[in-house]
């Protein structure tokens, strides 16, 4: 039960998270600012995730977990609240950077968790579950999100989302023991870490995975808008998004515990990179008869891109499994470093190029992502042993 309540925190996490994609044309139409700058709002929000995260996580290393937790969903709810009322660009900024602190210092507290209760061979499943929370939100929350969004205005989905967090908090505080395993490491020992040569890379990894998704994500609906896709189209996109990327979350998990993380990881980069440029090829090649064609792409993006998420976390706990904690927080720091960067060369694409051009840039991110992984694999592998003759 106590999982639950960790993946709906992820889920109203998730949601917020995704469903301002859908939300930046109506925005940016509401607070009369470019689509671009609306896209900043990821961008603010995904950088101060990644720089707050782990400064949050050693200040508050020696205090119990279930109490950081309430604290990080508290910041959240209060950062959606804030954004309801926001009467101009500058303090709806505000508010998603203060969404940021209290995501950045909850998820990556409950994956350490969920990690350290799970046997080494459970891992994989045991990421799934709580990530199964943000994917669910692609699923369901960011669809209805969006609707909500479409019906009843933008400022209706962050009341929605904060409901949805307060449910959550309300949970952790009656559902979740208290004792929950601390993380006691210092900043110079997370610095000690990420000098790993092996984990480096795999952040590296991160970073531009996410960038590349991102550069696409944050604005899912402007070329779709350009295709003629009204509110509960898109609505339906995010929905295909969503269920591929359950799906793909879900195989990703069995899949890193069956054929190996390296070689699931690869299998989704592959899967991504591919998806993504043909997103781009189909809206430039087939405007007449894109609808279709772009769903599948967007079907394909979502299942290989979250197959690779628990694979990479996983791979991540292998390289330093008695600083498994710490890991994961400089890798929620790097994908959320990735979707800043994202965020803000999607904006750059908008200003200087055509929408259609997002997904080949994004896809090319994503293609570099898989280059570094297939080297990283390719320096672990084991040597032979020379036989004396």
């Amino acid at each position: 039960m106590s999982v639950f309540w960790l993946a709906l925190a992820a889920f109203s996490i998730g949601t917020e998270g995704f469903v301002i994609a859908g939300l930046l044309p109506a925005i940016s139409t509401d607070l009369s600012i470019s689509v671009s700058a609306a896209g900043q709002l990821v961008t603010a929000y995904a950088l101060t995730y990644a720089v707050g995260s782990p400064i949050l996580a050693v200040a508050l290393d020696n205090i119990d977990r279930r109490t950081v937790l309430a604290l990080a969903l508290t910041t959240f709810i209060a950062g959606n609240l804030a954004a309801m009322v926001a009467s101009n660009y500058a303090l709806l900024l505000a508010s998603r950077m203060l969404m940021a602190l209290g995501s950045g210092l909850c998820m990556p507290t409950a994956l350490a968790v969920s990690v350290a209760v799970a046997s080494p061979e459970r891992r994989g499943r045991a990421v799934a579950l709580v990530t199964s929370g943000l994917t669910v939100a692609t699923v369901i929350g960011v669809p209805l999100g969006n609707l909500v969004g479409s019906w009843l205005g933008w400022r209706a989905t962050f009341a929605m989302v904060a409901m949805i967090g307060a449910v959550a908090l309300a949970g952790l505080l009656l559902g979740l023991p208290r004792g929950l395993p601390r993380n006691t490491a210092s900043l110079s020992e997370r610095l000690a870490v990420a000098r790993h040569s092996n984990v480096l890379i795999a952040l590296i990894i991160t970073v531009l995975w996410a960038l590349g998704g991102f550069t696409v994500f944050t604005y899912f609906a402007v070329p779709l808008h350009g295709l003629g896709f009204d509110a509960s189209q898109i609505s339906l996109a995010l929905l295909v998004f969503g269920g591929a990327a359950a799906i793909g979350n879900m195989l990703g998990g069995v899949l890193a515990d069956r054929l190996g993380t390296m070689t699931t990881a690869a299998l989704g980069l592959a899967g991504m990179a591919s998806a993504l440029i043909l997103h781009s090829l189909v809206l430039k090649w087939m405007p007449g008869q894109a609808h279709y064609a772009v769903l599948g792409a967007i079907f394909l993006w979502g299942i290989s891109g979250w197959a690779f998420y628990p694979a990479q976390i996983a791979s991540i706990i292998r390289i330093e499994p008695q600083a498994s904690m710490i890991a994961l927080s400089l890798n929620a720091s790097s994908m959320y470093l990735g979707f800043a960067i994202g965020g803000a060369a999607g904006g750059a694409v908008l200003a200087t190029m055509s929408p259609n051009d997002l997904g080949w840039i994004g896809g090319a991110s994503v293609a570099v992502s898989l280059l570094v992984h297939l080297a990283r694999g390719w320096q672990a592998r084991p040597k032979p042993v020379k036989i004396a003759g």
